[in-house]
Formats: structure tokens, sequence, C-alpha cells
């Protein structure tokens, strides 16, 4: 059986491993010249089950709205971007309500916590070098109401697995002296053992290359431009090199998936979110031994192979990939307040800011497995999880499409 895997960045390239890993004939395509050219070049770099929430909390359009036109706000909406988001977003809005929202978050740490398993399997199997660290991560609190609320949720997050414990300010600052100068503002923390960090893009690449060792054929350059049906069912794909046939086709593409299956009259609802990371070289002293998340600034600061990676903000814009230096320069001043002895002055040419379209499903959970026409499945939606949860998802969809059984259900995160 032959199966096309559309998009090599960190799900599509999973998804290829392990379906080369059951047995399948798989070809990996994507129209970079390079694995992980997109969303998974530069994010945060945390493996975080404990940080399932979809983004459509409730009272999410109360902020959107406060939000709009400012470029230091943590989350901004464009108001261009609104008439080509405006049903994905009312989509969005509707699975803020609160039974919706719970309900899923907990798919999502599932799936997380399923999926952090897998890592571990496949990294125990191929040693691959992307810097991971099981290292726990540190979420800190400025405000009470927030840290309980953040109790509250990751309580009910631990029947699937996802475990924490509560740091006082004073035990923050002694396992980690870089938040020493800002103890005082804090009111608490929470620390989740089970988490993890790793470069996204040192890890697909290097699970891609794995993945050729194995069989997989990888095609770049190569830019889907249609489909090819047998009768209603999928046999391949028309690229800008040629024609290639195939049994079953994977799209796994992110913010591009929509416009490709509106050809096939389907409506996925997923949207790009433009996020920004900032990666620093600073001495060994002045790199935090832990990775946090700041609630109050709305910022992650990860220690990734002995350089700092400084990620936040979400930004609806539509598909622009232009880097906004007021955004970078605003992440950068975020976590200047998280970490005060961060230099004053740094050298610009040793700073690598990034921006990256997440592919975001309107109801927070990634979408996956079959669609409604024959040969053709799912992989993506997963927004900012999509590092989280690609190994778990890309194992679901394997199993799904060879008509194994899964893991776990995966018919809540059908379209």
């Amino acid at each position: 059986m032959h199966v096309i895997v559309i998009g090599a960045g960190v799900t599509g390239t999973t998804t290829a491993w392990y379906l080369r890993a059951a047995g399948l004939d798989v070809t990996l395509l994507d129209a970079a010249d390079l694995p992980a050219q997109g969303a998974s070049a530069a994010n945060g770099g945390m493996l975080h089950a404990s940080h399932a929430e979809p983004w459509n909390a409730p009272g999410v359009g109360w902020d959107m709205l406060r939000y709009i036109g400012r470029d230091s706000s943590p989350l901004l909406l464009r108001p261009r971007a609104l008439p080509g988001i405006l049903p994905w977003g009312i989509e969005f809005l509707w699975n803020s309500r609160r039974t919706r929202f719970e309900r899923n978050t907990l798919l999502n740490a599932r799936l997380a916590e399923y999926s952090l398993r897998q890592l571990r399997t496949l990294q125990d199997q191929l040693r691959l070098d992307f810097g991971f660290v099981e290292s726990g991560i540190l979420k800190i609190f400025q405000d009470p109401e927030s840290l309980r609320k953040n109790r509250d949720a990751s309580r009910a997050m631990a029947d699937v697995g996802v475990h924490f414990e509560e740091w006082d300010p004073a035990r923050v600052s002694a396992e980690e002296p870089l938040l020493q100068p800002i103890e005082h503002r804090l009111c608490g923390a929470l620390f989740f053992p089970g988490d993890a960090i790793g470069n996204a893009a040192a890890f697909t690449r290097a699970l891609a290359e794995a993945a050729q060792q194995a069989g997989v054929r990888w095609r770049p350059n190569t830019r889907v431009t249609g489909w090819r049906l047998f009768g209603d069912r999928i046999n391949g794909v028309e690229t800008s090199a040629g024609p290639i046939a195939a049994d079953a086709v994977v799209l796994a593409s992110g913010f591009a998936a929509p416009q490709l299956l509106r050809r096939l009259g389907l409506r996925l609802p997923v949207a790009p979110v433009k996020g920004y990371s900032l990666t620093l070289d600073l001495p060994e002293d002045q790199l935090p031994r832990l990775p946090i998340i700041d609630d109050a600034n709305k910022v992650v600061l990860t220690p990734l192979n002995g350089r700092l990676r400084l990620a936040g903000t979400a930004e609806f814009t539509g598909a622009d990939l232009n880097l906004n230096a007021s955004r970078t320069a605003n992440v950068l001043a975020q976590c200047r307040r998280t970490l005060p002895r961060l230099p004053d002055r740094l050298d610009p040419q040793r700073m690598e800011p990034w921006t990256g379209l997440r592919p975001m499903s309107a109801r927070g959970t990634p979408i996956l497995g079959p669609t409604s026409v024959p040969g053709l499945f799912l992989n993506t939606g997963a927004g900012h999880l999509g590092w989280t949860l690609s190994c778990g998802s890309a194992s679901l969809v394997a199993d799904s499409l060879r008509g194994a059984d899964t893991a776990l259900p995966i018919e809540p995160f059908a379209l």
C-alpha cells in the first residue's frame, strides 16, 4: 500500500515515520526544500501535556475585542483578517463555552500524555539529537485568582496522567535563581514534572533522515496542485513535479490544508495563528535551569542546547508571514519582565527572530483520521500543541489508515 503524506513539518514527518514503521510504502512531500520550514522551525520548544488548554477559553471573545489594534497585546486580532476568518471565528467562539472548552482540554491532555510516551519510546529506539531534556516545566503566577484557576484545571487533568506540584515563591527562587529578582511579585507556581523540552526543527529533520534510511521517499520542492480521483476515491495527487499515484493520502500541511480540501468540496475549520520567537546566545550563568511559562506576561522561556528560546503572542492576521519587528520586540520586552537579569544590550547579529503560522482548529483540538472522501486522511489543526501532539497524533492516524485499533478513540478528533 502506497501512502502520500503532504507536509514535512513535525506533524507530517512523524506521520510518515509511523506509517513506514507499520510496513507501508510512503512518500513524504513538501513545497519547501527541507523539512520543518514552517511552524515547526522555531516554536517555543516545550513538550507540555500540562498546557493542553485550547486558546478559545471562556471570555476569549472579549479579550480579542479589547486587544484589537494593540501591538503590545498577547492576543491580537488584525481587522483586515476578519473577512477571511469569520466562519472559523464563529465556530472558535462557539467552542469557548465552558462545557466544550473543558471537554476539548481533556481530549488534548489525554492525547498529549500519550504522545509524550510515544516520543520517549521513539527516542529510546532512535537516539535522535534534538536537545531532548525531561526537565519538567515551571509555570509562574502573579495573580492568585489565575493561580487558583490553573490549579483547578491541572487537578482536572490528573486522571489522564498529568501531574503537578505547587511551589511557593521561595521554592521558585531556590529552584530557579534567575527568578529571584521577581520573587516579591510572585504568588506561587505550578511545576509539571512530566513535561519536557526539545528542538522541534532538529527533531523533525533528524526523524526525516531516519525515515529516508528506513525507506520513506522524500520529495522536496514539490507543491500539491490538485487531487487524482478514481470514481469518488483518492488515488493520488497532482503536483508541480507531475502526478503521483497512491492508495491513500494524509494531508498534514498545516494552515494551507483548507484551500486544498475546498477543491474536494470539504470545509476544514483551520485558520493560521501567527506566533513569534527569538533565540538568544547567552552565557551559561544567564540561562534558566528550568523552562518557564510566565502566566502574567504570556511568554515562554526555554533553554535549548545552550541557547534561550523566547516565544509568545498569538496574532490573527491571515496568511501573513511578514516578520513584524514591533511584535518581536514585544516578546523580548515581556521576557525581560520575567528575567530582569537578561543583558541590557543584545547583539542583533546573534539574535534569531522568527515568525510562523500555527494551524489552529476552531474547536482547539487537532483534526485527525479519515474524511468523507475514501482514501483521504487528515492530521492537522493542532495549533500551539503541534510539537507536543506530533507523535501521538501520527500514531493514531497511521493505525486508523491501516484499519488497526487505535490506542485512543480517534472519533472525537474527526472532521
